[in-house]
């Protein structure tokens, strides 16, 4: 009852919004930008921080949780490598700590070896980190990517093309499973990969997805305890990375379980997706949202948002 409890909560919170809206054009989100800054209270951390162009010249550091914080000193990944290309340019966040900016490029060219050509890299961090102005609820401390879970083109996008093509759905119209007309052994591997990364500490998928990993992994199956079901991700995975060693400004999540997640824990999150989607939906208001403030994040975010 606990877990179904929290689940229920976390699909209150999240909805499957954030499924579409990483997909939004740059004209789309833009206007949604705009909405969202003319009804925002002046004081409303994500207009704040989502504002901000550069990153903080200071140390880098991870300040907070991965959900209620921010950072300094953050590196921004280059927006072309051999192996990677940053997708929605306009929205600048393409920025993290520099461990994290290691490991997009590491992962980018290890993919190569089990058949992925190249990381389309979308939402990492804003230059400062913080609440986001539209989308996630995380992301706010440099320590988290999204990959797209369609591999690079041969070619170098156009800045066009980046911010208005679409990635692939790789869940089925059941939202139980993969589709099988474009869902590949080679997602597996490059998703295996990452998992397999030293400081990689979670990579969450949409829940059809988990189910496919599991079925399919074979009989290695340490690396499925890291790959989390949660909803959205059906277009991307989501890479998540420890707190640098010796960061104590940085609030780590506790280890995930041992075991490889795909037993009743899964099945919980299909069947609330599933009737989340396709069950009788509730009528009433949405409630209000509560507007972060800067009282709401570590003290130290202060200093990082005017710094100069």
């Amino acid at each position: 009852m606990q877990l179904r409890a929290a689940l229920l909560a976390c699909l209150a919170a999240i909805g499957f919004a954030g499924a579409v809206r990483a997909q939004e054009t740059q004209t789309e989100e833009m206007e949604r930008r705009a909405k969202i800054i003319a009804t925002a209270p002046p004081n409303a951390a994500k207009v704040l921080f989502g504002k901000q162009q550069t990153a903080a010249p200071m140390s880098a550091r991870s300040i907070g949780s991965f959900a209620r914080g921010c950072m300094a000193g953050a590196q921004a990944l280059p927006i072309d490598g051999d192996t990677w290309q940053v997708m929605r340019l306009s929205r600048n966040r393409n920025w993290a700590q520099p461990e994290m900016v290691d490991l997009l490029e590491r992962l980018s060219k290890q993919g190569r070896s089990v058949g992925w050509n190249g990381l389309l890299v979308g939402d990492m961090s804003q230059p400062r980190g913080g609440p986001m102005l539209t989308g996630h609820l995380s992301h706010q401390i440099g320590l988290d990517a999204d990959v797209w879970l369609t591999p690079m083109p041969s070619r170098t996008l156009s800045r066009n093309e980046r911010e208005t093509m679409s990635a692939t759905n790789m869940v089925n119209r059941q939202w139980m499973d993969v589709d099988p007309s474009v869902w590949t052994s080679e997602h597996l591997a490059i998703i295996r990969e990452a998992a397999r990364q030293r400081e990689v500490t979670r990579i969450f998928v949409n829940p059809a997805i988990k189910t496919a990993l599991c079925r399919d992994a074979g009989a290695d199956r340490g690396w499925l305890s890291k790959v989390r079901p949660m909803w959205g991700h059906n277009y991307h995975f989501h890479v998540r990375i420890a707190c640098p060693a010796g960061d104590a400004s940085c609030k780590d999540q506790d280890p995930p379980g041992s075991g490889d997640g795909c037993g009743k824990e899964l099945t919980d999150w299909l069947a609330l997706q599933h009737k989340a989607i396709f069950g009788p939906k509730k009528e009433g208001k949405p409630k209000p949202e509560r507007w972060l403030t800067l009282d709401d994040l570590p003290a130290e975010c202060r200093q990082v948002l005017v710094a100069k």
